[in-house]
């Protein structure tokens, strides 16, 4: 079943590529980041091109549950103990003024923008709340503690934080797309140098950005290693209660819910790509249980790409390649994290410098517990025997009875059940 937002909103079709092109700029990836970027670049003066494998807005973004907010999870203490409250600080800023741009967008080009507070809840530790509560007053974010939020499950409060938004990412994404140059079913299969190759023709450009949601080149920079991804399951409900505001378990298996006109969506079941998890099923029991008057009229997954420490990379690509830039690992807040990334990559193409540049430096320290996990699974899917093996870098897949695929632990590209790509790094279709 389509996410909400894909039968909602009118996507106009583009030509793929036909023929080589030069650019100042070309952006790889046609979802927020890719599209927003462009958008600020063109604006800035610089001619852009985009390009596409399958359809604009047709991976993470059509299958997000379009929140902007800067509360992502309990996440500032935990800044606060990697990078110091400069750090954490900063990041609370960029993702504020993340809000702000879409605001202001959202203005030009109507996508259902509304105004929402944001709430993180426990069930179990409000010490963890506490915590971060403390941590807010720290760093001066306005959020306030609420001790029975208004959700059909027992909690031991949740904290807010006001003035965050919600809204429909397509709307926004197709208007803002109607004014770039975008070419859709374009797979750029190599990058040499400054050009990039397709099966339609070659684009030369002085700056190539890989907005391709997992980079399409990985291995160089490390991010086969640095990056793991994650699958998120979501019911949009008619005919259950609605709680004002957007509100998330601070529990990576946890249930979310926000509302859209008359619909409930409730999220959960997540786990990481290529393992088993809850799926459908777990928000789908809760539904039947809490709302058995209710209606599922929309269900979707998402696959979201997690970085080693929670916060995106954002910037040059590697060492020793001055013309390549990446936007990746938003870890579930692609939204405010494209915002981020256009307007740091955009900072950095026209200026030479932001002011977020070492916040989010894709070569920034990678020593982490993540890292040895993210080892230790590739380490076990490489050395497992039989059964298909993804084309990425031939580890052992997992079948996905859920969504009847094939699905990669160690970097996370998805196949059909005969074989075809569904999402990347793998960029060849399984032969079974």
């Amino acid at each position: 079943m389509p996410s909400i937002w894909t039968t909602t909103a009118t996507h106009k079709p583009r030509p793929p590529l036909a023929g080589d092109r030069t650019a100042d700029v070309l952006i790889i990836g046609g979802g927020m980041a890719g599209i927003l970027t462009a958008h600020t670049l063109t604006e800035a003066g610089l001619r852009c091109i985009v390009v596409e494998a399958k359809a604009v807005g047709g991976g993470t973004t059509g299958n997000t549950t379009a929140k902007i907010t800067a509360q992502h999870g309990l996440i500032y203490a935990d800044l606060i103990r990697r990078f110091g409250p400069e750090t954490a600080r900063q990041y609370y800023e960029a993702n504020t003024t993340a809000i702000h741009r879409y605001r202001t967008l959202a203005e030009q080009f109507p996508c259902d923008l509304e105004t929402k507070t944001a709430h993180i809840y426990a069930t179990d530790d409000r010490r963890k709340l506490d915590r971060e509560a403390d941590t807010y007053h720290k760093l001066g974010i306005p959020g306030r503690f609420v001790e029975s939020p208004p959700l059909p499950i027992p909690t031991v409060g949740a904290l807010a934080i006001e003035n965050q938004a919600q809204f429909h990412p397509l709307k926004l994404l197709y208007a803002l797309a109607d004014g770039l140059e975008v070419y859709e079913h374009t797979f750029v299969r190599k990058i040499k140098g400054r050009t990039a190759h397709t099966a339609q023709g070659k684009i030369t450009a002085r700056h190539i950005i890989l907005a391709t949601h997992y980079p399409l080149v990985n291995i160089p920079g490390l991010y086969a290693v640095k990056l793991y991804q994650h699958r998120s399951y979501v019911l949009a409900l008619e005919g259950a209660p609605q709680p004002d505001g957007m509100y998330l378990d601070e529990r990576k298996t946890g249930l979310s819910f926000r509302t859209y006109g008359d619909l409930l969506f409730v999220g959960g079941g997540s786990h990481r790509t290529g393992k088993s998890g809850g799926g459908y099923a777990e928000p789908e029991a809760f539904a039947a249980k809490t709302y058995p008057d209710a209606r599922v009229k929309h269900r979707w997954a998402t696959q979201d790409c997690m970085s080693l420490d929670s916060v995106p990379y954002i910037g040059r690509h590697q060492a020793g390649a001055g013309h390549l830039y990446v936007a990746s690992g938003f870890n579930k807040w692609g939204m405010t994290g494209s915002m981020a990334a256009a307007g740091v990559i955009a900072d950095l193409l026209v200026h030479g410098e932001s002011a977020y540049k070492a916040l989010y430096n894709p070569r920034r320290n990678i020593l982490s517990c993540q890292l040895f996990a993210n080892l230790g699974t590739a380490a076990a899917h490489l050395l497992s025997l039989g059964g298909p093996r993804c084309t990425h870098m031939g580890c052992k897949l997992h079948k996905n009875t859920t969504e009847g695929s094939w699905d990669c632990a160690c970097h996370g590209s998805r196949f059909e059940e005969g074989g075809r790509l569904i999402c990347n790094p793998a960029k060849r279709r399984l032969r079974l």
